[in-house]
């Protein structure tokens, strides 16, 4: 697989140039100034939405921020150069780190999960040392869980 490159940007257009439109549904948007306007605001807000949500949910447990910061910037990138470079960036950083990461030896990946798995419950603990265990968990669970420290 061709690795994918930023595209030329020789302008200094803050969103994409017709030419840079892949979809014909869009192009189509583009034909009426008043529907393009409407629909680049859409745009910015649902992906500055996805970017403010991004660091608000990244220290809940599981997958929160860097998945929404991408999806917003991927939002982004479909209609402002500024976001569609950065993003580009972004990946170039994302498979860097995968290429690092599959290159080191198979205990320091154990050691890697197992320091991950960690911090996770780590901050489940603490999530349910601040909230309090949900009276929607199963009784047997709520009993243990309730005979942890703080909890």
């Amino acid at each position: 697989m061709a690795e994918q490159e930023s595209p030329d940007r020789t302008d200094d257009n803050i969103t994409l140039d017709a030419a840079d439109d892949k979809w014909e549904w869009r192009r189509r948007i583009r034909e009426n100034p008043r529907k393009l306007a409407l629909y680049r605001i859409g745009v910015g807000v649902v992906g500055g939405l996805l970017l403010i949500a991004a660091p608000l949910t990244g220290w809940l447990p599981g997958p929160g921020g860097i998945p929404l910061f991408i999806a917003g910037l991927a939002v982004l990138s479909s209609e402002f150069e500024w976001a569609q470079r950065l993003l580009y960036r972004v990946k170039g950083w994302v498979k860097t780190l995968t290429t690092w990461t599959g290159k080191q030896p198979a205990w320091l990946k154990a050691l890697g999960t197992a320091t991950l798995f960690a911090c996770v419950m780590v901050g489940v603990w603490g999530y349910l040392a601040v909230l309090g265990v949900p009276g929607w968990l199963p009784d047997s669970w709520e009993s243990f869980l309730t005979d942890l420290p703080l909890l």
